[in-house]
């Protein structure tokens, strides 16, 4: 299966319009963001625990991380309540599920092989100050790629011209980006190249970005 699979293409969802999809797993479905392959997949998804739902034990061989937009993910780690950022590296494993039901934004098969740095984060907790009204969490970076959130003011434009490629996902308010609008869960990738400048609207902005990722896409080894 390949969904959005030319990185070479500039993509723009508004996720919310997008179907819901059955995982193998009863109860927890899924919205394909971009994907290559089938059920062992470089994959970006939104997907959603019913209350109650639990996948069977599994490891990520390829890596995973994830995003808590609402509710509570949990596995025999720990709970991860709405604004945790998740990296699970390759070789982990766990029992994903959720008690009161949760919707995380999840990335599967895109991680160094060899990175081995599992952690947890508030991305609101990790802000540092404000620059000209936008606020950042620098979550993740290495060789090749840099994570962030950022927290943006009514008014305020986050601007990327970073090597390798940008992704980003709006987790609040909106923005106004080559005078299209996105709104909450709208999705954007944009292709090595090509630069951002993402102004927030009236109630400001809050948005998770990757960058540099694009360069290193690789379908997953089965």
């Amino acid at each position: 299966m390949e969904i959005n699979a030319d990185f070479t293409k500039s993509v723009v969802i508004d996720t919310d319009q997008l179907l819901w999809r059955p995982s193998p797993v009863k109860g927890v479905e899924r919205r394909m963001l971009d994907r290559i392959g089938d059920e062992v997949a470089r994959a970006t998804s939104i997907v959603r625990y019913a209350p109650g739902s639990q996948f069977s034990a599994h490891t990520h061989d390829g890596g995973e991380e994830f995003i808590v937009l609402d509710g509570v993910f949990r596995d025999e780690h720990g709970d991860y309540p709405t604004g945790t950022y998740v990296r699970n590296p390759p070789t982990t494993s766990h029992v994903p599920g959720s008690a009161e039901g949760c919707t995380i934004f999840v990335k599967l098969w895109q991680f160094d092989p060899e990175d081995r740095n599992q952690f947890k984060k508030n991305m609101e907790a990790e802000l540092n100050a404000s620059v000209e009204g936008v606020a950042t969490s620098l979550l993740h970076e290495d060789g090749r790629e840099a994570v962030t959130f950022h927290k943006l003011d009514s008014g305020a434009t986050l601007n990327s011209n970073a090597v390798g490629g940008i992704e980003m996902l709006i987790l609040d308010g909106e923005v106004m980006i080559n005078d299209d609008i996105l709104s909450k869960n709208a999705w954007l990738r944009l292709p090595e190249g090509e630069a951002l400048s993402a102004k927030a609207g009236g109630l400001g902005a809050k948005i998770w970005m990757k960058t540099g990722h694009l360069r290193f896409v690789r379908a997953p080894e089965v």
